[in-house]
């Protein structure tokens, strides 16, 4: 199936459509539930207000993003490395990550 500039609202329901592509499209305000995404790629993607909610997203790599304003909430993040990534602003449980780090340096000096 081809859809080109369309703009009819689609209810696909029980589908497979695992290697499609999707390419200069406006999906605002869609909802997914119950997706296999696994191997997907979002590239050059505006996901400003996305809201994630009980998702696996175990191997997930993020590179070159803006999280500013995010909220991570009850998150296992155990394993997960932060390379090269400003964290000016950004607390864990109200503490700013900044501080931590710059007391950790100075309890460890290289």
């Amino acid at each position: 199936m081809k859809l080109h500039r369309t703009t009819e609202v689609l209810d696909v329901d029980d589908s497979n459509l695992s290697g499609s592509n999707f390419n200069n499209c406006n999906l605002s305000s869609a909802s997914f539930n119950q997706i296999e995404f696994s191997g997907a790629r979002f590239n050059d993607s505006n996901m400003t207000g996305w809201k994630i909610n009980d998702a696996n997203l175990s191997g997930l790599v993020v590179n070159d993003v803006t999280l500013s304003g995010a909220q991570v909430e009850n998150a296992n993040l155990s394993g997960v490395d932060f390379v090269h990534c400003r964290f000016a602003g950004a607390r864990i449980d109200g503490i700013p990550v900044d501080e931590m780090i710059a007391f950790y340096r100075a309890a460890h000096p290289a």
